[in-house]
């Protein structure tokens, strides 16, 4: 039976957690998590600093010559009991997830299996770490090549996938040998914790995952990439931030894996099929309310066919739920924060001031929590904010074209390179528009290139590195080179 979420909460350790052990903040601070659907505080979680951020890397740099020296098949199992543990907790961690960040509890479900799938991936990729082992070309030394642990890595993830972003980066910190510190997002810090508590109760020995949660993330995160201890950093967050932490990196030439900002182009060609574009629009630009560095920012539709994809898309936003994500029959759940509807309606009405027509929506709902309804913009002009802006929020907007040329220039046009989806049924006009259009990613009649198997990332300022996929324990291994003189 699944517990209610004040019983889950009460259970939580919501602590700075340093060597096995939850504590209070050094200072005694803590901060408040906010149901986004009521406003209401429903957790106080210890507020780190300085103090707490000194504890957790020196503990994680103590640990790691013992975790690196753990075999890598006790290292799987770790991961493999994670795995199953939260798809036993599958309910209470949506339920958890829903409260503290909005999304409604059929997708939180969906999250907390996406983000399980990493622990069970990375468990098996644990034991297959490669090296290489040959003579050189002139035949005078045997070279051999082999993978060792980075280092104690610094792990920050963001709020709106704080299952499977935590999982996304600890699992392979775990498969490689590394120990971490980890600094989940303040807004939704609880469905992380109960992570960490589920990664103790699988098995993870004490010093390898600290965490500390804070109000002033350079406070803490400044001090950890100057410690001298940790060799890598993994960010997801917004590039400007990004920018901001490869400038410190570059101070002690630490490792990085950024996934940054997205502004992703979603084509609509003229011979598309449109119950599949429309309900590829659907799922890429409405998964987590829009709030997704994937979400389908421009909406480029073909000329010819934008009024029947512009009247069909109305139509299934028109018809989705707005309301508290606990709720039966909910679609679409609040907004994470107050200043994130702010920034919604200030996008809205500027495309609205620039001569885009409101299909659907188009304004806030009032009353409490912070929501903002399934909008549809049509005739967006290139000069709009939401042209260059990430919009995280729950509006499609429309802009039309009228030639491949176009579509893919329209695309390219923007300093971010995530993620680009293209509907068409022209098996050669997919794989041309795939290698034209700029971006680490590429979604051909689907909204939804996310797979634990693959690896995810973008090019230009959306990122550096891969997470996932069998590039993604690379990021955390070192390569040595041991070179023998043939005798």
């Amino acid at each position: 039976m699944t517990r209610s979420v004040t019983d889950i909460i009460a259970a939580l350790g919501t602590g700075v957690h340093v060597d096995g052990q939850w504590s209070d903040a050094a200072s005694g601070a803590t901060f408040e998590v906010v149901n986004p659907a009521t406003g209401e505080v429903i957790a106080t979680v210890a507020d780190g600093g300085a103090d707490d951020a000194a504890a957790a890397i020196g503990c994680a740099g103590r640990t790691q010559a013992s975790w690196a020296a753990v075999p890598a098949r006790e290292r799987a199992e770790i991961l493999r009991r994670a795995y199953e543990l939260i798809v036993d907790r599958a309910d209470e961690l949506a339920l958890l997830m829903t409260t503290e960040m909005g999304k409604p509890l059929a997708e939180a479900k969906g999250e907390v299996a996406y983000g399980a799938e990493f622990f069970r991936w990375f468990s098996e990729e644990t034991c297959r770490v490669r090296g290489d082992a040959r003579r050189s070309p002139d035949g005078k030394t045997r070279l051999m090549v082999t993978h060792e642990p980075v280092g104690p890595c610094i792990l920050i993830t963001p709020w709106n996938f704080p299952l499977a972003m935590a999982t996304r980066k600890i699992g392979p910190a775990i498969a490689a040998g590394c120990t971490m510190v980890f600094k989940p997002a303040n807004l939704t810090p609880l469905t992380s914790l109960y992570v960490v508590d589920v990664l103790r109760e699988a098995g993870l020995p004490d010093g390898v995952l600290n965490v500390v949660c804070t109000t002033d993330p350079g406070g803490v995160v400044e001090p950890w990439i100057d410690s001298g201890i940790a060799r890598k950093l993994s960010f997801t967050g917004s590039t400007p931030v990004g920018r901001m932490l490869l400038e410190q990196c570059a101070r002690g030439v630490l490792r990085t894996s950024m996934e940054l900002g997205g502004n992703a182009p979603f084509v609509v060609c003229e011979d598309a099929d449109m119950d599949t574009a429309v309900g590829a629009a659907m799922a890429a630009k409405m998964r987590n309310m829009g709030e997704a560095c994937t979400s389908a920012n421009r909406i480029l539709v073909h000329r010819s066919v934008l009024d029947e994809f512009g009247r069909r898309l109305t139509e299934k936003m028109s018809a989705l739920t707005v309301g508290d994500g606990t709720r039966e029959g909910t679609d679409v759940g609040p907004l994470v924060e107050e200043k994130a509807v702010t920034k919604v309606v200030e996008l809205v009405d500027d495309a609205v001031e620039r001569g885009a027509e409101v299909l659907c929506g188009g304004s806030r709902v009032e009353g409490p929590g912070y929501f903002y309804p399934p909008t549809v913009l049509s005739g967006v002009a290139a000069d709009s904010d939401l042209m260059s802006t990430e919009i995280f929020g729950p509006v499609a907007a429309l802009i039309p074209f009228d030639s491949d040329d176009e579509a893919v220039a329209m695309a390219n046009d923007t300093e971010f390179g995530l993620v680009s989806y293209v509907m068409t049924e022209n098996l050669d006009r997919a794989m041309t528009m795939s290698e034209r259009l700029q971006a680490g990613m590429v979604g051909i009649n689907t909204g939804i290139v996310s797979n634990p198997a693959a690896p995810f990332g973008g090019i230009k300022q959306s990122g550096l590195g891969r997470e996932g996929g069998l590039t993604g324990i690379e990021e955390f291994v070192e390569t040595k080179l041991v070179a023998i003189p043939v005798r």
